[in-house]
């Protein structure tokens, strides 16, 4: 069955060899490797036509990938063996972007026997993230790739060799050494600084006391492009930090999409806190979600109540509606929620106030602080 399915691939070439195919039967190949993408091929036959199609893996997606291939291809159906072999050859798809739906050949004929199917790629595009022309593959990919790796090489030597260094930077506990030129590219705040008769100008120094000597190192080697993983995650929120004060949106949002993977009990209130400061919508949306449809918040009373003690009362009131908006209407007293107000105001009730009704739930006042619980965890409290 396997070997049924596997496909002969080439650099630009790919065949697949297909067994009789009897009425209304569809096949799949196996994933095969040309240029950037992992392609299959597969075939259905009715009673009138058989169906070729081509497509890419994950044609659709570009945040883990490539984007979906631009192709120039000619497809050919090779019937029976030589000498008395019969082709079918289609007219040729030029630069067409083959998205979920792939390239489909519906052929007016049943085939019956043996048979190959034969892709034979001309040129494969990727488009341009800019807005450009699309670029082949073959004709810059590789070239391109290895001249990225050798520049950044180059740049990763200048930093840590320092080579021609023209900038101090002051940390909290050091300092290090940098080019003014490279951080005025990656930065329009350091370009600013930089460009006008300001101190960083005049003493060839910027003082960044707010970040440690590592944070820092981890800031310059994302900005030279040599930044290693574990350097990345141990220095994810001075990073974030560091972003938003230096304008710096692809690190903000590399930032963001690491944030997001390893949300738990231990650092949701502050990643919420995180989002709110440097207007991370995902996620904050990916801790309530947390908080509230995984019914977390249950687990974690005391962080709870001093987080609602400690937080900006916008965002509690953020979460307060969250709650309710994915609570409202449901009935059982383990998913009624209460909300109780102590030393500010919260939606507009008054310090120590009683919010009577919160969902269609009676709530109940406790003196000694603000929690958000179920209603049948309270024992002993007042009506």
């Amino acid at each position: 069955m396997t070997d049924g399915a596997r496909v002969e691939a080439a650099p630009r070439l790919a065949q697949w060899r297909v067994d009789a195919l009897p009425c209304y039967t569809y096949r799949k190949s196996l994933p095969f490797r040309i240029g950037l993408w992992n392609w299959y091929l597969s075939v259905e036959r009715n009673n009138k036509q058989t169906c070729v199609k081509l497509f890419a893996e994950n044609s659709n997606s570009t945040k883990n990938g490539p984007s979906a291939p631009i192709a120039s291809f000619v497809t050919k159906l090779l019937i029976s063996l030589p000498p008395n072999q019969q082709t079918i050859v289609h007219p040729g798809i030029f630069d067409k972007q083959l998205k979920h739906d792939g390239f489909v050949w519906a052929i007016d004929s049943t085939v019956t026997g043996r048979f190959v199917i034969e892709i034979e790629f001309l040129d494969l595009k990727v488009a341009d993230p800019s807005g450009g022309e699309p670029a082949s593959i073959w004709a810059s990919h590789q070239i391109k790739q290895s001249s990225d790796n050798i520049a950044l090489a180059a740049l990763s030597r200048m930093l840590h060799e320092d080579i021609l260094t023209d900038i101090t930077i002051n940390a909290a506990d050091g300092s290090v050494r940098a080019h003014r030129a490279i951080l005025a590219t990656r930065s329009p705040v350091f370009r600013s600084m930089f460009s006008h008769d300001l101190r960083e100008k005049e003493l060839s120094t910027v003082d960044i006391s707010d970040m440690s000597l590592d944070a820092c190192h981890a800031f310059l080697h994302y900005i030279y492009g040599d930044v290693r993983s574990e350097e990345f995650l141990a220095n994810r929120l001075a990073l974030l930090r560091a972003a938003d004060k230096y304008d710096m949106a692809d690190l903000k949002e590399a930032c963001h999409e690491s944030l997001l993977e390893d949300i738990d009990t231990g650092n949701v209130l502050e990643r919420l806190q995180t989002a709110h400061l440097y207007r991370l919508p995902r996620l904050k949306g990916g801790c309530l979600r947390f908080l509230v449809d995984f019914r977390k918040v249950y687990e974690m009373h005391d962080d709870f109540n001093v987080f609602l003690q400690t937080a900006e009362r916008d965002l509690v009131a953020e979460v307060f509606h969250g709650v309710l908006a994915a609570w409202s209407g449901r009935t059982g007293p383990d998913i009624r929620c209460v909300f109780f107000v102590h030393n500010a105001s919260i939606m507009g009730a008054a310090s120590g106030q009683i919010i009577r009704r919160i969902a269609h739930a009676p709530c109940c006042y406790l003196p000694d602080g603000q929690m958000l619980k179920s209603l049948g965890g309270i024992a002993g409290d007042k009506n």
